[in-house]
Order: structure tokens, then sequence, then C-alpha cells
């Protein structure tokens, strides 16, 4: 997830729907911590979250996953949650969460690309989660 200093204490179901994690986000010495809950999930088609940095802001973050030859592609979306966010989300503000939001997508396809080359553990979680058995 660019744009954290720390992910932290995801519950132990994650990522169930209802369960969350915490984590630090800001730049320099404004950091702000909250935590992120999922919201809804459909394995391996979905999930979205709501994103915490109060009182910077709450985001509602969509990720879309579907085949794509011998991979997958990932649609990532992020909305304004609330008002006062939707109030600040403004051309500048889409302009940096869209780059953050890339490079997060970046980071997760080297680590989809570095699991698909492990094996043992990497692929059994791939194949839980698919199934649906994350819990």
């Amino acid at each position: 997830m660019a744009g954290s200093s720390e992910i932290r204490d995801p519950d132990d179901e994650w990522p169930d729907q209802g369960t969350r994690f915490g984590h630090k986000v800001g730049w320099g010495p404004l950091k702000v911590s909250d935590y992120t809950r999922v919201e809804e999930v459909d394995p391996p088609h979905r999930i979205k979250l709501r994103a915490k940095a109060r009182p910077l802001g709450t985001a509602l973050v969509t990720l879309d996953i579907r085949a794509d030859g011998d991979g997958s592609r990932v649609r990532m979306r992020e909305d304004p949650a609330d008002a006062l966010t939707a109030f600040i989300f403004n051309p500048l503000t889409h302009l940096l969460v869209r780059g953050r939001n890339a490079e997060s997508l970046d980071r997760l396809r080297e680590l989809a690309q570095r699991q698909a080359e492990a094996p043992g553990r990497a692929a059994e979680e791939r194949r839980r989660f698919a199934s649906g058995e994350h819990g």
C-alpha cells in the first residue's frame, strides 16, 4: 500500500468482510495512525475497503480482479467516503491519489510475480484465497 509508512495488526480472519488492519499514513512529521476495514469481498473478483486517515479523510477503495490470459488484471478505484473528503478531493488531490494508487498496483504486480515464482506456501495461499477458504 503506497503512502503507508506502516501496516500493523491485521485481524486473523483478514480479508473477510468486517476485518481490518492498522496503518500509518502521512508525510514527514505529519503521520496519522488509523485503520482500513473490508466493506465487501467476493474472492477472487473484488474487494472493497474503507480506508481511514482521520482527520485527513476517508476513502472507499475498490479492487476489481479479472482473469487476463495467464494472469490477472486489477482495476483500482478510490472515491471519497464522506462529505468532508469529497469537499477536499479536488483535481490536484485526485492526481496525487492516482499516482499513489498506480504505485500500489505496481507493488501488487511485483508481489504477485514473486509469489508465482515461489513454490510451496505462496501457491497454497493463492489457491485458498481464490477458492474462498481464506478465513
